[in-house]
């Protein structure tokens, strides 16, 4: 499939306790540390013959996150989902996400399979290990983050500058997904996924310090579910920190 695509849907809308966070051992919260955690961004579908080789990139990243080197997610879109096969995991709001950071990159197009870097286009990514996606930046914002009940979270966010302007998005992300493709360009396929996106939630822009609040989607105790809270710069998409956790369902 070409990357360079022009189709696309215009829609509206880790458990990292090690290195870049920490959690208490009986008490379901974690905080950001001094430098910025990484985020990077899959976009990605079920119906695109060029995809698999970008899942099994992220899916190779599982022991960075784990170690808190990364927060990583697999978007999925749908916009491939009309040559054939329909991809459960997409979402339209997957798509707007997409499309603004096309915008802010001034992309000319959108496409899969894409990696985003700290909120910028990351056309070479196949060419770099793991490693490359630690930056060593102090973090310009500190993220504190609990559980409240099952399903409910809440994050304090602060600026290390109190007039720092910031925008944020919520995500679940699970591990351990595959699906049987019988149609489409992977057809006869048996695709597996990690970093899935099952929730994404924008939550605007701000300045200062403010808290923020959260319904997460159910646990599933067949794939362990992870609380994603993603700060970043509103005018060029940079990451400013990010903070994520795994709690018992």
């Amino acid at each position: 499939m070409n990357q360079f695509a022009t189709k696309y849907i215009a829609a509206s809308a880790i458990f990292i306790w090690a290195g870049s966070s920490f959690a208490t051992p009986n008490a379901c919260t974690a905080q950001s540390a001094a430098t910025v955690t990484p985020v990077i961004e899959v976009y990605t579908s079920e119906g695109c013959s060029s995809c698999p080789p970008a899942d099994q990139w992220a899916s190779n990243l599982k022991d960075s996150a784990a170690q808190g080197k990364a927060v990583v997610q697999a978007f999925h879109v749908g916009y491939w989902d009309y040559i054939g096969w329909v991809d459960r995991f997409a979402s339209p709001a997957h798509t707007t996400r997409q499309r603004e950071i096309a915008s802010i990159n001034k992309l000319r197009s959108i496409y899969t399979p894409q990696i985003v870097r700290n909120g910028q286009d990351w056309p070479r990514w196949y060419e770099q290990p793991a490693s490359a996606t630690a930056t060593g930046e102090p973090a310009r914002v500190a993220l504190a983050l609990q559980a409240t009940s099952a399903n409910a979270f809440e994050a304090s966010i602060t600026p290390t500058d109190a007039n720092q302007s910031w925008a944020a998005y919520w995500s679940v992300t699970e591990h351990g997904h595959n699906s049987k493709v019988a149609a489409g360009e992977n057809k006869g396929e048996f695709l597996k996924h990690d970093f899935v996106v099952r929730q994404y939630v924008p939550v605007g822009s701000y300045s200062g310090t403010q808290k923020l609040k959260f319904s997460a989607i159910a646990a599933d105790p067949k794939h362990p579910r992870q609380v994603n809270l993603v700060v970043f710069e509103p005018k060029t998409g940079k990451t400013l920190q990010a903070l994520s956790m795994q709690c018992a369902g």
